[in-house]
């Protein structure tokens, strides 16, 4: 089954999460989910009657959640909140932005659906139907202010070599996986869902070696400088030469970790209880969680610089549906 987790809209004023713009993504992500999972039942709980019938219902094995939950074939949206009024003022008065975290464990070869749906939301969310920028984050890339480099040297390599081959084996199937990942960016550019196309924590040998294999060129590289201050000299002149924009974020690689996530869907004091509390237990969903993906979207009023549209969707899956 999958599990489409979102936070709404965190701009609105009646929006139960304390905003706090120096807040780090996976902090901010974590609490918005939770305090929208809590909003949701209680809204619920607070409009639900006590009648025998729903009592009885529940008695007989109806989950709990399903009162602030909505299934769609094996699809649970959580919570069961319609999609977003959109936005107030025509399309062209924003700048859309939307960042897609591929979480690490993920097979590369399911990121071409994981695009789709990821950028399907945020559409449906906003009621648009193309977005400005969306900048891609692959798991296991580092940006090394200190030498540009994003690929960590193995300096303990054997004197037969073996483990730097192994280790050149693994990067040129990362490094290929980001191509095809690619490939399929272009081709939604190319249908008018996206007018540019970013990329995270490249550093200029990674771009120089990316470039030559892209249709269409990333317009902006975003990366994280962590405690440092100084943008590598190399990496300035390389992306000013190609015409790339340089960002920065305090973005977390691992943004949606699978212990975070059994934590945040379980059935303890934190949890939301969609997760069965035990193996042979018939009060949830049966089966391992596994976070897929998370996507980030802002949608800024170009004008003034106000942000009215901010929140996150995430997609997990879990082995099995719920025992009857």
């Amino acid at each position: 089954m999958k599990l489409i987790l979102s936070t709404s809209n965190l701009m609105l004023g009646g929006h139960p999460i304390i905003r706090q713009l120096t807040e780090k993504s996976n902090v901010e992500l974590i609490n918005s989910l939770r305090a929208n999972f809590q909003a949701a039942q209680q809204q619920r709980s607070d409009g639900a009657t006590t009648t025998a019938t729903t009592t009885a219902k529940t008695e007989q094995g109806t989950p709990r959640y399903a009162s602030w939950t909505k299934q769609h074939d094996d699809t649970l949206y959580i919570p069961s909140t319609e999609f977003g009024y959109g936005l107030s003022e025509e399309r062209s008065a924003y700048d859309i932005t939307v960042k897609l975290f591929y979480l690490p464990g993920i097979p590369a070869s399911r990121r071409c659906a994981h695009t789709r749906e990821a950028i399907d939301l945020v559409l449906r969310e906003l009621h648009v139907d193309s977005i400005d920028l969306l900048i891609v984050s692959f798991p296991g890339i580092l940006f090394d202010a200190d030498d540009d480099s994003e690929v960590e040297e193995d300096e303990d390599e054997d004197a037969d070599g073996a483990a730097g081959s192994s280790d050149a084996s693994s990067e040129e199937d990362d490094f290929d996986s980001i191509v095809q990942t690619w490939r399929t960016l272009e081709g939604l550019q190319a249908q008018g869902m996206i007018k540019q196309l970013g990329v995270a924590e490249f550093g200029s040998e990674r771009l120089a070696r990316f470039l030559p294999h892209t249709k269409v060129k990333p317009s902006v590289d975003q990366i994280n400088l962590k405690d440092c201050c100084v943008v590598p000299k190399s990496l300035i002149l390389y992306a000013k030469q190609e015409r790339i924009q340089l960002l920065t974020h305090n973005d977390c690689m691992d943004i949606l970790p699978v212990g975070t996530t059994r934590e945040l869907l379980g059935p303890g004091a934190k949890g939301a209880g969609i997760l069965a509390s035990a193996p042979d237990a018939d009060d949830g969903i049966q089966g391992d969680v596994a976070p897929q993906w998370v996507v980030k979207y802002t949608a800024v009023v170009k004008d003034r610089g106000v942000v009215e549209n901010k929140g996150y969707f995430a997609l997990a899956d879990v082995g099995s549906c719920v025992k009857p």
